[in-house]
């Protein structure tokens, strides 16, 4: 009588060989809504595919779904880490992220059992389900975004969403906001098609009022004030960790014959441009160190009569650091900031001794560790506030928030792109740069040795681009931000809210799931 009088338990919607065929192909559908595809639409397909497939699962189950999902998904989004490497370092990224994805696939499921018995109204199916849902989403992303050694944040759903009506979105709620109300809507309308006993009609307005008021969201008003005139090159150098042509000065000589390409129209009297900004690792060897990088620089910024911001490796106190430069004529090196977030067995192999007899052949590639940087990631060039990003710096959260503390009226993004060919990551790491754009309600200069080169406005749409794989430069007057989005405001809080809701709600389910339901009472 009692079991009879409960909630019933959602029913697995697909046998287990349809749900794991379903996850399997949910991960080339969702990689498609990213770059360079594009279609965006998927994401939410994808999104549904996966959650249609955990649910009414068992643990063991939902771990394999969950598993199989985010095997299929980064196999395919990531595919570019085996260009060079070969498949171990590809499949073992992979399978790591997946192992995640498991775990957040029991977490999922159970809320799909848990929820509706703790509270088995319509409210709590319609109502809590999807947010409970949509939060434990994030904090699988968050986890994987911050551990181990940093974390690995590529993949975030909402990283699929630079062109798409939802990117404004960003600026109220971060990149791990928009993931939240991604997942939510997905959940929401998968929700509505199982709520039988609602009228179909009102699932219907359920569905579509949740969609049309995410899209009715304005976008937020990113005030400027003044702008500053920035030149930044592309010299498509040999930079490529394995280019047989990466010889010393190579690249450095490649970004010397492209800035010499810029008109002296552009950087002569009243449109003298107030700095130059070339990429990640564009002057080799180091010109605090050699005399000749040093002088090349020297002589360029002499010419422009302004500062130049430039990528090299800096050695300091027997520790290695990929290094951002603010460089002066005759005055030298007189800011800098270090990379606070190398990459993992790309920049550096943390716990080298364990992990080297797995694969000692690629674990001696890297030769050298960077070490994270301390220091600030703001320049101040010649009054303007500069936030400094360098490559993978760009998918971590804080590094943002510490910008925008700093005071960033404009944020250089410096990256080397060269290790990834013509392959997706160029493009992935630019729609991430537009979000930040949007996000911070900066102008965002992203600058690459060999593309995708973009200068991004505040409200994330493209002010002047260099094509791919090929030497140039861009000069424009860049607007100057000045407001405080929410996004920035509440910083990484929303990202623990959505996540914190998502967790405290599973475990007010789970204890409050065997709770008598009170119609027992009333029935008896």
């Amino acid at each position: 009588m009692t079991r009879s009088l409960r909630a019933p338990l959602p029913r697995a919607p697909l046998p287990l060989w349809l749900a794991v065929l379903v996850a399997l192909a949910a991960g080339p559908v969702l990689d498609a809504g990213f770059p360079d595809r594009d279609w965006w639409p998927l994401t939410f397909v994808g999104i549904g595919m996966v959650l249609i497939a955990q649910r009414g699962r068992r643990a063991g189950s939902a771990f394999l779904v969950g598993w199989l999902a985010g095997e299929s998904f980064y196999l395919v989004h990531v595919s570019w880490t085996a260009l060079y490497l070969g498949p171990v370092p590809w499949v073992a990224l992979a399978t790591l992220e997946a192992l995640f994805w498991g775990v957040g696939g029991i977490l999922i499921t159970l809320a799909y059992r848990w929820v509706p018995r703790a509270w088995p109204g319509i409210a709590g199916r319609l109502g809590l389900v999807p947010v409970i849902v949509g939060g434990l989403w994030v904090l699988r992303e968050y986890v994987t975004g911050n551990w181990p050694y940093g974390g690995f944040s590529w993949g975030r759903v909402a990283e699929s969403q630079s062109e798409s009506p939802f990117a404004p979105l960003t600026a109220w709620l971060g990149i791990s906001g928009v993931s939240f109300v991604m997942v939510w809507l997905v959940a929401l309308v998968i929700e509505t098609v199982f709520a039988a006993d609602v009228r179909p009609s009102v699932r219907a307005v359920l569905a579509a009022g949740a969609i049309a008021l995410v899209l009715a969201v304005p976008s937020w008003p990113a005030t400027t004030h003044g702008t500053t005139r920035i030149a930044a090159v592309q010299g498509n150098g040999p930079a490529g960790f394995f280019d047989p042509n990466n010889q010393p000065y190579a690249v450095l000589n490649a970004q010397v014959d492209a800035t010499r390409t810029i008109p002296t129209s552009q950087v002569t009297g009243d449109r003298r441009v107030d700095m130059v900004v070339w990429p990640e690792g564009s002057v080799l060897p180091d010109p605090t160190r050699d005399p000749a990088s040093a002088a090349a620089l020297d002589a360029l910024a002499r010419r422009f009569d302004a500062p130049f911001i430039v990528g090299t490796i800096t050695y300091r106190d027997g520790k290695y650091y990929n290094t951002s430069l603010q460089w002066e004529a005759g005055k030298g090196a007189v800011d800098y900031y270090d990379k606070k977030h190398p990459v993992p067995f790309g920049e550096y192999v943390p716990d080298r001794a364990f992990w080297r007899p797995f694969a000692p052949s690629l674990i001696d590639l890297i030769d050298r560790d960077y070490t994270p940087g301390t220091r600030d990631n703001v320049f101040d060039v010649g009054g303007v506030r500069a936030g400094i990003s360098i490559c993978f710096d760009i998918v971590d959260d804080q590094l943002l928030t510490d910008m925008m503390q700093g005071g960033a009226q404009v944020i250089l993004a410096q990256t080397n792109n060269a290790d990834f060919g013509e392959t997706d990551e160029n493009q992935q790491q630019l729609a991430i740069a537009r979000l930040r754009a949007i996000e911070s309600g900066r102008a965002l200069v992203n600058i690459s040795t060999v593309g995708s080169s973009q200068i991004i406005a505040p409200d994330g749409h493209t002010i002047s681009e260099i094509p791919p794989f090929e030497p140039g430069h861009m000069v424009a007057d860049v607007p100057l931000g000045t407001t405080t989005t929410p996004a920035t405001l509440l910083s990484r809080g929303i990202e623990y809210l959505v996540a914190g809701l998502g967790l405290f709600g599973l475990i007010v389910a789970w204890s409050a799931r065997r709770r008598p339901d009170p119609r027992i009472h009333r029935a008896l």
